[in-house]
This record gives C-alpha cells, structure tokens and sequence, in this order.
C-alpha cells in the first residue's frame, strides 16, 4: 500500500500584501479587533499549526492552518500614531483571517 503525503503549499509569500477579513464570530478568536479590515504586508510563513479557534470548541480534527507574521504600519493602523513613519507591528495571523489585496 503506497500512502501519500497530504501537500498543502502556502497561500501567501513573503511579500504579498494582504488584508484582515472583517468578521465577528461569537466566541474566543485570536485576531484582535483592531487590525480587522486593515491591510499588511506577509514578512514570513511560519508553517503549518492546528487552528486553536476550532480547537477550543472542538471542531477541530487535527487539520491545520497555514500561520503568517503579518506587518502592519502603525500610522495605518492609529491615525494619531507620532512615531517614525517606518514604524510597524507585526502579529502571528492564521490564513482563514487573511485575503489577497
């Protein structure tokens, strides 16, 4: 019997400008609220992980998700920001939040 290996490519490069789906599940998510609908740039895959969203109401068999960081400029994300313009934050997304731009 031959077993084959599941292949499930990135959807994002390093790179590639993205935006936060906007949505707002009931429950416990891991995408804070203020960086839904803005848009960011993928610094890095880092990999394949189980979605701890599903896992936590026990949806989940084990499948996982593709993880970014994801930069985003802090004056996009705070109007107000004062700080140097090249300013960024970066934060860990899971793919499912994440669309092309």
């Amino acid at each position: 019997m031959v077993q084959t290996v599941e292949h499930n490519p990135a959807r994002f490069n390093e790179g590639d400008h993205v935006q936060v789906t906007i949505k707002s599940p009931i429950g416990h998510y891991r995408v804070p609220t203020y960086i839904r609908g803005k848009r960011g740039t993928i610094t890095k895959p880092l990999g394949r992980y189980i979605n701890p969203e599903e896992e936590a109401f026990g949806k989940n068999a084990g499948n996982k998700l593709w993880y970014y960081m994801v930069s985003f400029v802090q004056k996009e994300l705070w109007p107000d920001y004062t700080g140097a313009p090249e300013d960024v934050l970066e934060i860990e997304i899971f793919e499912n939040w994440l669309e092309s731009i």
